[in-house]
């Protein structure tokens, strides 16, 4: 019987971004957790930080029966690396694109700053998540996400996103991270696998160097992904697939 297969997604997204990877590989028991605040509503007293959705998707996970295979991307995949690191006992193995948010030398994009900063972040978010459709489709357009995906992408960015995306960015200011990553070896307790997306051209989730740094701290394989985006779970769902298919396989032994 498959070990249940989880995926978490990230910001700006909700779980329908991961049915182009699910229908690459095959799974019909594929279950996506949306973090509060990111295609879910978040209850108005959710700690929306780092340690907040930490805690939330252990909570998650506790509800299966087993240990699963967990794969996250975009800040998804940063929430998966911290279940790595504090509660091996729910999953038999992890894959993360964003590995390289630990590395000790990380620096938030440019974007992340503004958003780390009081009134400047509040008008930001209020520009980019409270447009009309259009506006925030437009938006997701700029970031590399287009057809159908993007639309449902845009549909679903709202205030609370805003609020829950300047929550969690502000909670995670440097040196927050980087203490964070001090723990990447506590990631060894399970196969890992660090997917490097080398063609995500604004490197938000840091450079291909810190991910395969991070990576290595952690244990875990390196699948270098040549010609692959920052939004591989709808522009390259095969790549990926191929990838993870090959990695559980080595779980599998």
């Amino acid at each position: 019987m498959a070990v249940p297969l989880v995926l978490v997604h990230g910001n700006p997204e909700s779980s329908g971004v991961w049915g182009p990877l699910i229908a690459a590989l095959g799974r019909d028991d594929a279950v996506s957790l949306s973090p509060p605040g990111f295609g879910v509503p978040a209850s108005d007293d959710f700690p929306a930080t780092v340690e907040g959705y930490r805690e939330w998707l252990a909570a998650r996970l506790e509800q299966f029966r087993e240990p699963v295979d967990l794969v996250g991307h975009d800040w998804g995949g940063a929430h998966v690396v911290q279940i790595a690191m504090t509660r091996p006992d729910l999953i038999r193995s992890w894959a993360s694109d964003a590995l390289g948010l630990f590395d000790p030398g990380y620096v938030w994009h440019p974007r992340a700053q503004v958003w780390q900063q009081e009134g400047a972040g509040e008008a930001s978010v209020k520009e980019i998540f409270s447009g009309t459709f259009e506006q925030r489709l437009a938006v997701v357009t700029a970031l590399g996400m287009t057809g159908p995906f993007a639309e449902r992408v845009a549909a679903g960015m709202d205030d609370g996103m805003g609020r829950a995306v300047l929550s969690l960015l502000r909670s995670a200011a440097q040196p927050v991270m980087a203490e964070a990553g001090r723990g990447l070896a506590k990631a060894r307790r399970r196969p890992g696998l660090a997917l490097v997306a080398l063609a995500d051209a604004e490197q938000a989730s840091g450079t291909p160097a810190q991910h395969r740094s991070a990576g290595a701290a952690a244990g875990a394989e390196i699948a270098e992904l040549a010609d692959v985006g920052h939004w591989w779970p709808v522009t390259d769902p095969h790549r990926v697939a191929r990838a993870l298919t090959a990695f559980w396989s080595r779980v599998d032994g």
